[in-house]
C-alpha cells in the first residue's frame, strides 16, 4: 500500500542518504537539477508487491530506505527469491519495458523512483548517469557469482556467515566507514526468509546461528540486531579474505 505525503523522505538530494552510493552519485548540480524535474517518491509497507513479474514498468529507481527480496514465480506456483534490495540498490532496467521479477518489500521501503523513458533520455546525454549504472550492474555480476559459489559449494555454517559479511560491509559502506573490528547491523530477514534465500531449513539457519553466538563470533540483541566483535574473524567462519575473495 502507498503511504501518504507526510512521509519523513529525503526531499533534496543533498539530504539523501544514499547520495554516495546511487545511480547519481557522480551527477553535478545540473544534472541533479535535471533529474529533479522527473523525481518522485514512494512508500510501500512491509510485505507489499512494489512490482509484478511481467508488468510494464514506467519507473526505475532506487532504494532509499529498507529491505526488497527480488522473487520469481514457477508455473506450479513455488516461489524463490531471487535477490536483495538493499539502500542504494537499482530497481528497473532502462531499455526493457516488462518487469522480470517481483519486488516485494520486506520491510518498510522508500524508494526514489524516475520516470522511465525520460531517465532513458538522459542516460544517453549524461555519462555520469550510464558510467554509475554500468559500475553498479557489474558489481552486481560479482555478487551474483559470488552467491553461486556459496549456494554451491559453501557449508551451512559459511552460508550463514557470508551472508552476515555481505550484510556488515553494506552497512559500513553505507555509512561511509570500513568494515573492520567491531561492526554492528541489524538483520533485514527473518530466519524463515534467510533459510529461503541460502537454501537451507529453518531448523538449520537457527542452529548455525545459535553456534555462531556460542562461538562468539557474532552477539545478538533480540532476534535481528547483531554485533560482530571481529570482522575478520567472521570472514574466516565465511571462507573469505579480508577483500571479499574466497582463502586460498
Amino acid at each position: 500500500m502507498l503511504k501518504d505525503a507526510h512521509d519523513p523522505t529525503p526531499r533534496e538530494c543533498g539530504e539523501c542518504p544514499i547520495r554516495h552510493r546511487a545511480v547519481c552519485a557522480r551527477c553535478d548540480a545540473q544534472e541533479l537539477e535535471q533529474l529533479d524535474q522527473i523525481k518522485y517518491y514512494r512508500s510501500f509497507e512491509a510485505g507489499r508487491t512494489l512490482i509484478w513479474a511481467g508488468d510494464r514498468m514506467d519507473f526505475v529507481g532506487s532504494v532509499v530506505s529498507g529491505i526488497a527480496m527480488l522473487t520469481q514465480t514457477l508455473e506450479d506456483g513455488r516461489t524463490q527469491m531471487v535477490g536483495l534490495l538493499l539502500p542504494s540498490d537499482f530497481v528497473g532496467r532502462p531499455g526493457r519495458e516488462k518487469a522480470a521479477y517481483n519486488v516485494v518489500a520486506v520491510s518498510d521501503v522508500v524508494m526514489c523512483c524516475f520516470r522511465k523513458h525520460p531517465f532513458e533520455n538522459m542516460m544517453e546525454k549524461t555519462p555520469h548517469i550510464g558510467q554509475r549504472l554500468l559500475e553498479m550492474t557489474l558489481d552486481e555480476l560479482d555478487a551474483a557469482r559470488e552467491w553461486m559459489l556459496l549456494l554451491g559449494r559453501k557449508t551451512a555454517r559459511e552460508k550463514i556467515a557470508s551472508f552476515l559479511a555481505i550484510l556488515g560491509r553494506r552497512n559500513a559502506v553505507l555509512n561511509m566507514s570500513k568494515a573492520a573490528g567491531q561492526v554492528v547491523f541489524d538483520l533485514p530477514l527473518t530466519r524463515e526468509a534467510m533459510a529461503d534465500y541460502l537454501g537451507l531449513t529453518l531448523e538449520t539457519v537457527s542452529r548455525q546461528i545459535s553456534a555462531l553466538k556460542r562461538d562468539q563470533v557474532i552477539h545478538l540483541e533480540g532476534k535481528r540486531h547483531v554485533t560482530v566483535p571481529d570482522f575478520d574473524r567472521l570472514l574466516e567462519e565465511a571462507g573469505d579474505d579480508s577483500d571479499g575473495g574466497m582463502l586460498a
